[in-house]
Formats: C-alpha cells, structure tokens, sequence
C-alpha cells in the first residue's frame, strides 16, 4: 500500500464555489504560476504517485459557501485518480484545510477525533502554561488535525494529518518584534506537538497501528529557537526519553546531523535571494508498522533519481507546489 502526504500551495485558489477547477490563464495563488499550469502539474503528480491514500494539507477550503471534499472529487474525477474519495476533518478560518484523499476500493476510512476531559479534541482548547507565568494559556490549533480510523484487508489504522503553527514572525516591524513573534509562536508550536503527542501516546497504549503525517513547519536544527527550547515539535512527537516512539527515516536522519547534506521536503522562491529549503513534512510510523519494513521516499525533483530522470514529472513537481510528496510504501 501506498500513501503520501502533499501540501499543495494554494490548492483553494484552483476550484470556484462550487467546487469546478478553474483550469485557466488566470494566476494561481503560486508566484508566476497560472491556474492551468498549477492544475496540470498536479494532476502529473498525483497521477505518477498513484497513491492508496494521500493526505492533503493546504486542501481546498471548507466553509458556509465551499465543500473542500467536493473539490477534491472533481479533481480526482478530471485526472482519473484512484483517490476519489475525500475526507476533510475540521474546518478552519484559513482556507487551508486538511483533507484524505484515498482509494475507497482499498480502503474504508471516516472522520473519527478523539478527545476527553484530560486531551480533548483537536477542535477545543487545551490548557498548558507556555509563557512560564503559572497561568494556563487556551491553546487552539488553527488548523485542527484530521484524525481517521481506516480499515484495510489486513486490519484497522489509524491516521492523523498534522498541519502544526508556522513559527514565521508574520507581522514583525522590527527585529525586536520579530524575536518576540517568533518565540510566542515557537511556544505555540511545542504546545500543540505536547498536545498531539498525549494523543499519539493514547494510541499507542492501546496497541493501534498509527501513522501521523503532514507539514509540521519544524524540524530538528531548523533554526536557532531549538536551541532557547532545547527540541524542535518534531522530536516532542516522535516520543523522548524510555517511552515508545514513532519513527521517520528523515527525521532520524537530521537528528543524527548538524553539519552537511540533508533531506528536505519544501523549497521556497525568495525574490532576489537563492531558493531556501527545508525538511518540514514527515510520515512517522508506529513500532507495530516499522516491523513491516515501509520505505520512504520524498519526491525531490533533484534528489529523487526517478523524478529527476523524468523531465515532464520534475517540471510538474516545481510547478504544482513548494513543498513535494513524501511517500510510504508499507505491505499492510
């Protein structure tokens, strides 16, 4: 079985109300893209991947006038995808949902949040202190996670798609400001990794094949607030100390690493600088699935062999969005 997990830059900006594509000249929320190129690249994407599951983050937006399932459909419908069946979890304000798209002749799979009076649902407020003033502070998720209970000729999983809090000091006028915001969002972000991790620890208590996939806007050496904090929110769910841990190859890798090459998942146009680049998106698997022997690629257009020895899939690649698929092909 395959599955991914893709954001898609803007994904909203390509369906109109009704959830119809709007496959034209018009620019795509990507920067010298247009509507019609963003759409085709996409649909060269998805339809290399042929994925069993794709989580999407930065899914097409759900609200009073937009079905972001709907536009997921249609999309998987005009490109003949495998994946034509959507899942969105809790809408947000942001227009960037997150959304399973997946293989319903593969597998069962529905909205299924968790929650109780000691780590409620993703779409509540969680109380933490996170500014070291003995008060607790309501910690909200912008973006709640998807969580769904999936089933497979071989048995029950359980997914959660995680788009975690940039730690981008948006709005900053000066450096001090920027210091300030960046910090603020840094505690933000750890919050909802500690909330996301009692989840994933409830989970695996229970002995549930677990996998949680997504954009985590962090990584381990991402940048120098790790070090005010002393870890990064990817560590905080993979799981610390003696207790059981979730695994991602690229994870390992970076933590293992301070100095030289490393993988990375986004790359970021600056105007009048170099391309910047990151390691943002993960899958981490439970112990039960490791022991299956998955294998993880990220589909880098000048990394991957195959995308790079492709022309048309790495010009596709660079076009449909500024983070690329990771991928997990696991025998389940």
């Amino acid at each position: 079985m395959r599955i991914a997990t893709y954001n898609v830059e803007w994904f909203n900006n390509l369906f109109d109300n009704n959830g119809v594509l709007i496959a034209d000249d018009g620019w795509s929320g990507r920067w010298d893209v247009t509507r019609a190129q963003q759409t085709d690249a996409l649909g060269a994407v998805f339809t290399a991947m042929d994925a069993d599951a794709v989580m999407v983050i930065e899914a097409p937006d759900s609200s009073r006038k937009r079905d972001g399932a709907l536009a997921l459909t249609a999309f998987a419908k005009h490109f003949g995808l495998r994946t034509r069946a959507a899942i969105v979890g809790f809408r947000n304000d942001t227009q960037q949902e997150i959304a399973l798209l997946y293989d319903p002749d593969v597998m069962a799979a529905v909205h299924d949040p968790q929650g109780d009076d000691v780590i409620p649902s993703f779409d509540a407020k969680f109380k933490m202190d996170i500014d070291v003033d003995a008060a607790p502070d309501a910690i909200r998720w912008s973006k709640p996670p998807l969580e769904v209970a999936v089933t497979t000729p071989s048995g029950p999983l359980r997914l959660i798609g995680v788009h975690a809090k940039s730690k981008a000091p948006h709005g900053a006028r000066d450096d001090a400001a920027a210091t300030r915001i960046s910090i603020e969002n840094r505690r933000k972000q750890l919050a909802q990794c500690i909330w996301l991790r009692r989840r994933v620890e409830q989970h695996l208590t229970a002995g549930d094949d677990l996998i949680v996939l997504g954009d985590f806007n962090d990584g381990p050496g991402l940048d120098e607030y790790e070090k005010l904090f002393g870890r990064s929110g990817v560590e905080i769910v993979l799981g610390e100390g003696d207790g059981t841990q979730l695994f991602d190859p690229h994870a390992r890798m970076a933590l293992g690493r301070r100095l030289g090459a490393m993988p990375v998942t986004a790359r970021f146009k600056r105007k009048g600088e170099p391309y910047l680049q990151a390691l943002l998106d993960y899958i981490m698997v439970s112990p039960g699935l490791r022991a299956k022997g998955p294998r993880w690629q990220i589909w880098h257009p000048f990394d991957h062999p195959d995308c790079y020895a492709n022309p048309d899939l790495r010009d596709a690649l660079l076009l449909a969005s500024d983070h690329f698929p990771v991928v997990l092909d696991i025998d389940l």
